[in-house]
């Protein structure tokens, strides 16, 4: 595997309808063209992702939007308008620019522009759009640095275009619309409810999936996002240590460590409280959880308002409980 900023060299690759990670503001991605079918089955092997579950398209620019979508809302298109390039995905009715296996058959397609200065680089040097899920497999916790993409897939990807630690670190949050062109919120992500709703005003969320349903659009599901240690998510820290026998615990702080035997190794989110700082760091840090072979992670949960709404959706789905 090759890591480089290059975009020239992730371009051939891609050209050569080869799979290849991207950086995103929200996290890594499994990249490759729509029009490549089979670098697309390769992405679903790779991620060992049900075929059903559909795909993120990733454009250029808001103007592209038209060539692959129709019928757009009016609200969608002010999202649009304001968040792109961000962490805004649109589930809106496809045009025949988009393949069936992007889409797992729907009619729809989850579609955005991503803010990251090397991928906009990257696809504004094609001429066609790329497919990019989340460079993680299926159920584990999502790459927001290289180092992360080649942990997961050093024999399997020959490059990862690196553009740094990715800025926002939540998957984007994804908004269909229903039949009379109102918003749903089908995944909380890096843009907040509240951004949201100051543009076009109140938008309901739809709860997540179960494993045997069909989704709609990716990142539906309520398993996901998951360490290989038990991960527990507590309303109270001190309870819990109570609660259990084993001394060998890792316990992810918001901002401030705590006194406790049975806590082998504390990582803090946050030095400073800052919320966006800890959306970026949340995925890191469950990943160095997982490293250091304690018997259990421990968080607690976040005020369920602004980005600790999106973050509670992940620690939920992370979870054993």
């Amino acid at each position: 595997m090759e890591l480089s900023s290059s975009v020239i060299r992730a371009k051939k690759w891609l050209d050569k309808n080869e799979v290849i990670a991207i950086p995103t503001e929200t996290v890594y991605g499994l990249a490759a063209s729509i029009y490549s079918k089979k670098a697309i089955d390769s992405i679903y092997s790779i991620k060992n992702r049900p075929t059903t579950n559909p795909l993120i398209v990733h454009i250029k620019s808001e103007k592209e939007l038209y060539k692959y979508v129709q019928n757009i809302p009016v609200k969608a298109k002010l999202l649009a308008k304001t968040f792109w390039p961000g962490p805004l995905t649109l589930v809106l009715p496809r045009t025949d620019l988009i393949p069936d296996y992007i889409t797992a058959n729907s009619e729809s397609v989850a579609i955005r522009v991503p803010n990251h200065p090397l991928t906009l680089e990257l696809l504004s040097s094609l001429d066609y759009p790329l497919a990019a899920p989340s460079a993680n497999p299926s159920n584990h916790v999502s790459s927001t640095t290289a180092q992360h993409v080649e942990n997961y897939f050093n024999t399997i990807l020959p490059y990862v275009l690196d553009g740094g630690d990715c800025s926002k670190g939540l998957e984007s949050t994804i908004i269909g619309f229903d039949k009379n062109g109102e918003p749903i919120v089908f995944r909380l992500g890096a843009l907040t409810i509240e951004q949201i709703e100051l543009v076009i005003g109140e938008v309901q969320v739809r709860k997540n999936l179960k494993e045997a349903e069909t989704p709609i659009a990716p990142g539906m599901f309520s398993k996901h996002y998951a360490p290989k240690t038990p991960f527990f998510v507590v309303d109270n820290i001190d309870s819990f240590l109570e609660s259990v026998t084993t001394d060998s615990i890792v316990y992810i702080g918001h901002q401030s460590r705590i006194s406790n035997s049975k806590i082998k190794h504390q990582l803090l989110l946050s030095e400073t409280g800052n919320i966006e700082e800890m959306a970026s760091n949340l995925y890191k840090k469950l990943l160095e959880a997982d490293s250091v072979g304690c018997d259990i992670i421990v968080t607690t949960w976040f005020e369920n308002k602004n980005l600790g709404m999106s973050i509670n959706d992940r620690l939920k789905r992370a979870s054993v409980k």
